[in-house]
């Protein structure tokens, strides 16, 4: 069974439990037996932020990336917060509005996380 799954984030503070939740399911349901997709909006956003500190979240990120793991960032939350969208990780992409992918996904049949 192929599962899909979308973890909604738009707090900062919680990046890393979403980042536990994931490798718990992904340890749970097997490399490669899901699709997993990760929205950011609001001020989860500022973890982009040129002046964040957060490097070591960056690097989970990416791990998770390589894993298989997509990252989705709102461009309205980066104009909002006056981040340059040309300065992501090249692993990240950034959609128009991220309650609209959120809505795409659910129809589409992913199962709606928000840790």
């Amino acid at each position: 069974m192929n599962l899909k799954v979308l973890f909604h984030i738009n707090e900062a503070r919680r990046w890393q439990m979403v980042f536990t939740n994931i490798t718990n399911f992904i340890n749970d349901v097997g490399p490669g037996n899901a699709a997993i997709e990760v929205v950011a909006n609001g001020e989860a956003v500022t973890i982009f932020a040129d002046n964040s500190d957060h490097g070591l979240l960056l690097e989970e990120m990416q791990k998770l990336a390589k894993r298989g793991v997509e990252f989705m960032v709102c461009r309205n939350a980066l104009r909002s917060q006056a981040i340059d969208e040309g300065n992501l990780p090249s692993f990240i992409k950034v959609v128009p509005a991220g309650i609209t992918e959120i809505a795409r996904k659910q129809v589409e049949g992913y199962a709606y996380i928000k840790p």
